[in-house]
């Protein structure tokens, strides 16, 4: 599988959203530099989970259409006198 990649403009904001954090709820500031070392480290470290978290996720929600699909299916089926 191949990394993940953000365009520059995603990674600013995220950049952006880590300095805010740290001077909003930390209230330290945080350079550049250190931000985009950090944002990497999550990527790269932890990125994995949140990603397999989001397939899980749209595996259920695939999964629940398909019942959906079935149930409506099932609901069209004509009485026949042959039953499987």
């Amino acid at each position: 599988m191949s990394a993940i990649a953000f365009t520059r403009e995603e990674k600013d904001r995220m950049v952006g959203r880590i300095k805010q954090y740290f001077a909003e709820q930390l209230d330290q500031e945080i350079g550049q530099f250190d931000a985009e070392f950090l944002l990497d480290f999550f990527a790269e470290d932890l990125g994995a989970y949140f990603y397999n978290r989001g397939l899980y996720d749209a595996q259920a929600a695939l999964s629940a259409r398909i019942d959906d699909v079935q149930d409506a299916i099932g609901q069209l089926e004509r009485p026949t006198e042959y039953r499987t």
